[in-house]
């Protein structure tokens, strides 16, 4: 049986963080070493925490050595239940009490032009990530942690579903493949994540294994709001199987696709023009308008060049695509600028759905405009061009009720 264990993170650069030593003994009660810059104004919070985690634990006699680099309650909590949890076996859980906000649940079609990806175990890169207002954040458990991370990862993910402001984006996470990702889920689904991206995907038995496990979650643990998936496509196999994943069951919301992996994939270089990804994209969009869901771009890699992300992004747009990733907050507002309807696109809509309304006054079966007839489905663009341009500030929210 191990006797000591460490969990967190030290070193230059580390902020908002804590690394944490632990011995277990077998005599002499708690000795709390505390190292922080901030001990003077929260030193007695911060070892009072560490009392009532280990009481929790019901753990009497014990070593414990923090470094402080300025974490707050959610991130100390996090790292010492780590700790523990690799020194003892049991189903316990210490969770501080959950914001009432991160508790509820997301509508299927609703706007997903960004998702900002944050590394599951870095806590410096996620206190602050909602303040930059994109669609979606990304408490990632796969890629963007190291393998010797990933155990602790999930006690930081946790603790951020119920703690984190996110100030009104989509709670989502990144879980790892095949059976580590499934175990993931007991440390989102119970703490209300609104999505599921399941990476490298490359069949339906991929999202149902997922569906499955969330289902059940969801029963045990009372969730009454959906848990939405999104399948990311980084595969050539993925992309061959695309409409099958698509279609793969009522939660899956909308469908991704992961240009690094795909590439490689494929044997060939990612370029910013994309010509040699274009007919997985195209795969991706046609299979995901085709099941009824959204179809999501793949993340821009070069984070200093926003001349290329928004040509990249209005490439994306033209393809069909609903949004994209970002791996920095700086690409928000090019990816929402560049995926917004151009005011000429608005101007049209406009009149397309005042025609609409009019004829809808008249009792009128067929909308025209000018000497030209208006189908059903321009129609339904014409909308969804409105609520695109409100959704992103270009025209007043109040416009369709007048």
């Amino acid at each position: 049986m191990k006797t000591k264990a460490f969990a967190g993170n030290k070193g230059p650069g580390i902020k908002s963080d804590c690394y944490v030593e632990m011995e277990i003994t077998a005599s002499g009660g708690l000795d709390i070493d505390l190292k922080s810059r901030v001990k003077a104004i929260y030193g007695n919070q911060i070892i009072q925490l560490v009392h009532k985690i280990f009481s929790y634990f019901d753990i009497k006699n014990a070593h414990v050595s923090i470094e402080d680099s300025g974490a707050l309650d959610l991130v100390l909590a996090a790292r010492i239940e780590a700790a523990i949890r690799k020194l003892m076996e049991t189903d316990k859980e210490f969770l501080l009490p959950q914001l009432e906000e991160n508790m509820s649940g997301t509508a299927k079609d609703q706007f997903r032009f960004s998702r900002l990806y944050l590394p599951g175990n870095s806590p410096k890169l996620m206190i602050n990530a909602g303040i930059h207002h994109p669609y979606g954040l990304i408490l990632d458990l796969e890629d963007a942690v190291a393998p010797d991370k990933k155990f602790e990862a999930r006690f930081l993910v946790r603790n951020a579903l119920r703690n984190l402001h996110f100030y009104g984006a989509e709670r989502m996470v990144r879980i790892n493949q095949g059976e580590r990702g499934l175990d993931d889920l007991d440390f989102v689904i119970p703490h209300h994540a609104n999505m599921i991206l399941i990476p490298k995907c490359e069949s339906a038995g991929d999202v149902a294994a997922v569906d499955e496990k969330i289902e059940v979650l969801r029963q045990t643990h009372g969730i009454k709001h959906p848990v939405w998936l999104m399948p990311i496509i980084e595969s050539t196999k993925g992309v061959m199987k695309a409409y099958e994943i698509a279609s793969s069951g009522l939660n899956v919301a909308a469908m991704a696709i992961g240009l690094e992996d795909y590439t490689a994939d494929l044997g060939t270089r990612r370029t910013n023009e994309g010509g040699e990804s274009f007919f997985a994209r195209s795969m991706v969009v046609n299979a995901a308008r085709a099941a009824g869901i959204q179809p999501i771009d793949s993340v821009f890699s070069d984070v200093s060049d926003m001349e290329a992300l928004a040509e990249n992004v209005k490439r994306s747009k033209a393809l069909g695509f609903d949004g994209m990733g970002c791996i920095h907050p700086r690409q928000i507002n090019v990816i929402h600028e560049n995926f917004a309807p151009e005011l000429a696109e608005i101007e049209k809509a406009k009149k397309i759905y005042l025609a609409f309304k009019e004829a809808e006054k008249k009792g009128l079966g067929v909308v025209s405009l000018g000497s030209k007839m208006i189908d059903p489905p321009v129609v339904k663009r014409a909308v969804t061009t409105i609520e695109l341009a409100i959704n992103t500030g270009k025209l007043s929210k109040d416009w369709m009720k007048n």
